[in-house]
């Protein structure tokens, strides 16, 4: 006898179960994922030490002997137009009455010892325990007083010496112009901001060669620097997170880490052909740093608050561009366009278009590019005038997930770091905050659905990163 088929119910269910986990499976395989990220108001931590080059009036002069060079003022004090700076000794007796005078108990005059004692009170006044390391400077200021002294007492004593044929073998060296003297060199005296490149700042490939005395030299050596101008500048590199806090400042507060020291510096953003640099002018304290080429600074900018968004969630995006005083609304109050269209006999027509604005800037509406199509051509209301659709701009934003998709929201960049911005809310069309953002912009389109859940929550206000 045939057995009799029963239907069994839990194969059903089974099969359902079944077909619908491929379903979900599929589905998940073949959407994009949005990890979320909570806007809210938080600080910036940018860098704001550097390492810049400085710029000054520097004229380098040659000396134009052969023989021992002997310097008679002082390094980084100023000197006159036609002061002496230098001589050349061509027999050498200069040199051995000035190796003489160092290693005997020279006497000095009144006045030399005058210049000595106030020196050496000046370096006890300003004296200070946290900052010993600048009693090495003050030694080497100290050693160039005596140098100076030693010297011009020895070329006094050798020209007072009547009938000495060695004195007809020396030339003096005297200043071209007024200014502040410098014995180093390292081929940058002529630098300027158009000269300068990433290969500026490598500090090896421009060795600072000091300018000693008592060394042999010849016709167009260098015999010394001459600074001529009190204004002076350091440059540093500036990126795009450094630009967008400078680009609206005309002055910043600048701390030389050197010696503490803080001087208002006049900001120049500039462009050379391997990168952005800024500019940072003073107009004082040229000679403190005249033997620094390479200055290391803090620049005090107060810190930035706003809405903090991750540098991965921004994009940029193309969007058409259409004067605002051609939208209009439609039925239901929607926001839209009236476009001309052509029917299937040949005759004009127009037809309502809905389309949202994502941002505006100098009457022009930022629209969707898969709104319109290149040539379309919109009526504008109670007028005869037409708008053909060509012209497109880029706006910079965010993909916003607060209705469960992706939407492109528009953003304005205030501060920047490498992990960070900070970004204003200065109209409609902006970020707001604790709005829901899309983590990684990259490859997300609008309308594209949230499937992830997970909410990276912002640091708040107040900390910094």
């Amino acid at each position: 006898m045939k057995q009799k088929f029963h239907f069994n119910p839990g194969y059903l269910i089974f099969g359902s179960i079944f077909i619908y986990i491929l379903v979900i499976l599929y589905a998940y395989l073949h959407t994009t994922h949005l990890t979320g990220y909570e806007v809210t108001m938080g600080s910036l931590a940018v860098n704001s030490s550097f390492r810049g080059v400085a710029l000054r009036a520097e004229e380098p002069v040659s000396v134009n002997a052969s023989g021992f060079i002997n310097y008679y003022a002082k390094e980084n004090e100023h000197t006159s137009r036609g002061g002496l700076v230098y001589s050349i000794d061509e027999s050498g007796v200069l040199s051995e009455m000035i190796e003489d005078s160092r290693a005997v108990n020279a006497v000095l005059s009144p006045d030399d010892l005058q210049e000595l004692r106030s020196e050496l009170v000046g370096i006890g006044m300003t004296y200070e325990d946290r900052r010993f390391k600048d009693i090495y400077g003050e030694k080497e200021s100290l050693l160039g007083t005596i140098r100076k002294l030693a010297n011009q007492s020895a070329l006094e004593n050798l020209q007072s010496l009547s009938g000495n044929s060695s004195a007809d073998l020396i030339n003096l060296g005297y200043s071209p112009d007024s200014g502040v003297v410098s014995y180093y060199t390292d081929g940058l005296e002529k630098l300027s901001p158009a000269d300068i490149s990433k290969e500026t700042f490598e500090e090896s490939a421009h060795t600072k060669t000091q300018l000693i005395d008592g060394r042999l030299v010849g016709p167009g050596d260098p015999a010394f620097n001459l600074i001529t101008d009190e204004n002076w500048s350091v440059v540093i590199p500036a990126d795009e997170g450094l630009v967008k806090i400078l680009e609206d400042e005309e002055y910043v507060l600048v701390k030389f880490l050197k010696n503490d020291y803080e001087s208002w510096g006049r900001v120049r953003l500039f462009e050379n052909e391997d990168g952005t640099y800024c500019e940072l002018s003073f107009t004082n304290s040229m000679i403190t740093f005249a033997q620094d080429r390479y200055v290391d600074i803090e620049l005090l900018i107060s810190e930035t608050i706003g809405l903090k968004v991750p540098n991965s969630a921004i994009v940029k995006r193309e969007f058409y561009l259409v004067p605002e005083d051609y939208k209009t609304q439609g039925a239901g109050g929607a926001s839209g366009f009236i476009r001309r269209t052509t029917l299937e006999d040949g005759s004009d027509s127009t037809e309502f278009v809905a389309a949202d604005a994502y941002n505006s800037i100098d009457g022009m509406l930022y629209i969707d590019t898969d709104v319109f199509q290149a040539g379309d051509v919109l009526l504008k209301p109670d007028s005869a005038s037409a708008y053909t659709v060509r012209d497109k701009d880029m706006l910079t934003g965010v993909y916003n997930m607060n209705k469960g998709y992706a939407d492109f929201t528009n953003i304005q960049i205030i501060a920047q770091n490498q992990e960070y911005a900070i970004v204003s809310s200065a109209s409609q069309y902006d970020l707001q905050v604790y709005d829901y953002i899309v983590l990684d912009g990259d490859g997300v389109k609008d309308d594209d659905f949230v499937t992830n859940t997970d909410v990276n929550f912002s640091i708040g206000a107040g900390a910094q990163q």
